[in-house]
């Protein structure tokens, strides 16, 4: 195939790649875009394979086989609980890819290498050093969440310094390999340094941030890949790791907004601390928490007018989402309002919440996000929080000596009445009490996500 050709397939995959992002936009254009995505990865594959300059098909069909085997068996295995630790896990993969490339083409310096001459060998740097710390930094962020590591905030003190000094060592080995000086003792050197990087920079955020290093890998994955797209002299793999790499730092910017974070801080793992001392959990739940039951809070629903649900990660856990819609359902039947009140950063992934509902076919206009759905709290009955800890922790506004100080939050306690569905007093992943279930109009309803739901629409529908 010509390279006219090539090029030519490569841009109709790019046009379909940006189309894709834009319908990813929109719940209701969704999956058109996902699908139009992956029509242009096909057709990018495909021209690849075609193209005169691969010599041998071998290790590409076993490749093929083996990774098609691993895909189909996430797919079919992972439940939605784990989604955020397999996009870690993936987001590690691509990281580890583009390392690969980089080195093997380090190795053999041939074609494209020896052409481009310092632009490349300034590639083959940066692809080495993002690689390696997407590699090792979403290995730290699976750990994290599969609760191998303690999510909370790890390290030694001064690693802040430590990782500036190893970014510095990093920039000033980068800069080396790309004016020609050092050999592979030097990449590999600049390897070594990444890889502990990718660590040291994931190890002291705390589960709280989650969201957010995931986002912010998912970029640096999009990066690596572009970088290695200049080592291949690939365009398309340029453009779509370029895409994958700006939607990727788009995307942690709106979480770092949402919660209140600059991306510094995320980047170095630094929590913002001011004065004041934080709260412990006998000092906020002592003699204050009041039980409640599913009968009980089913009258309180019966003369509810607006009812709004508040989603987290025990949703997803208990895998409750179509309880959930039932209860819902049996609501609007009755004549009450019902809509989902959603943060930005509930769950453990972006987006987590939504794609759960959606899974239980939730009408998209009733997913609020969270700006839109605050000012509504003052004039809500009752709201209905399942397994949400975190993002309705009124230390939010309230502690200035708590971690999670300044986050935008679900501001459910303005409700006449709070109903939280947990298994117990608990904490959320940040690893702090939250005052929101001692408060006067906060009732707990104590149980597993899923089954404390099908009581209260049993509840409900006895009492109809």
């Amino acid at each position: 195939m010509s390279l006219s050709f090539v090029n030519l397939f490569y841009l109709a995959s790019a046009v379909l790649f940006i189309t894709g992002i834009k319908g990813l936009t929109r719940p209701r254009t969704a999956v058109r875009g996902n699908l139009l995505a992956a029509i242009g990865m096909l057709v990018a594959v495909v021209v690849t394979l075609l193209n005169q300059s691969i010599l041998s098909y071998g290790w590409i069909v076993a490749g093929v086989i083996v990774g098609g085997a691993v895909g189909v068996l996430l797919a079919t295995r992972i439940q939605m609980t784990a989604m955020p630790q397999m996009v870690a896990l993936l987001n590690g993969f691509g990281g580890g890819a583009s390392l690969a490339v980089a080195m093997a083409s380090f190795l053999t310096a041939s074609g494209p290498i020896a052409a481009a001459g310092t632009i490349s060998l300034l590639a083959i740097g940066l692809t080495v050093l993002i690689g390696a710390v997407t590699l090792t930094g979403s290995a730290v962020a699976f750990s994290k969440l599969q609760e191998l590591l303690p999510g909370k905030p790890m390290g030694f003190k001064g690693i802040t310094l430590f990782n500036a000094a190893l970014l510095s060592g990093a920039v000033v080995i980068v800069a080396t390999l790309a004016s020609g000086g050092g050999g592979l003792g030097l990449l590999l050197l600049l390897t070594a340094i990444a890889l502990v990087l990718g660590v040291t920079l994931v190890i002291p955020i705390g589960g709280a941030d989650m969201p957010v290093v995931i986002a912010l890998l998912n970029s640096y994955s999009g990066i690596a890949a572009a970088a290695a797209g200049f080592i291949m002299g690939n365009t398309v793999l340029i453009v779509s790791g370029a895409l994958v790499g700006a939607s990727g730092l788009i995307l942690t910017r709106i979480m770092c907004v949402a919660m209140n974070r600059s991306l510094a801080g995320v980047l170095f793992g630094s929590l913002s601390e001011e004065g004041g001392e934080a709260m412990d959990a006998d000092e906020v739940y002592a003699g204050k928490v009041k039980s409640s039951s599913a009968e009980e809070v089913s009258m309180l629903l019966e003369t509810a007018q607006r009812v709004v649900i508040v989603p987290g990660f025990g949703l997803a856990m208990a895998q409750a989402q179509h309880a959930v819609r039932d209860l819902a359902d049996t609501l609007e039947r009755r004549g009450v309002e019902v809509i989902y009140g959603l943060h930005p950063v509930a769950g453990r992934m972006p987006g987590h919440m939504n794609v759960l509902l959606a899974e239980a076919e939730v009408d998209y206009d009733k997913m609020q996000p969270m700006e839109q759905v605050n000012p509504s709290f003052a004039q809500t009955d009752v709201v209905i929080v399942i397994g949400a800890n975190d993002v309705t922790n009124p230390m939010a506004r309230e502690d200035k000596g708590s971690p999670i100080y300044g986050m935008p939050i679900l501001d459910v306690d303005q409700a006449r009445t709070v109903v939280v569905v947990k298994r117990s007093l608990s904490p959320g992943f940040a690893g702090l009490p939250n005052p929101l279930f001692a408060k006067d109009n906060t009732l707990m309803l104590f149980g597993d996500g899923k089954q404390a739901i099908l009581d209260l629409t049993g509840a409900l529908n006895e009492a109809a």
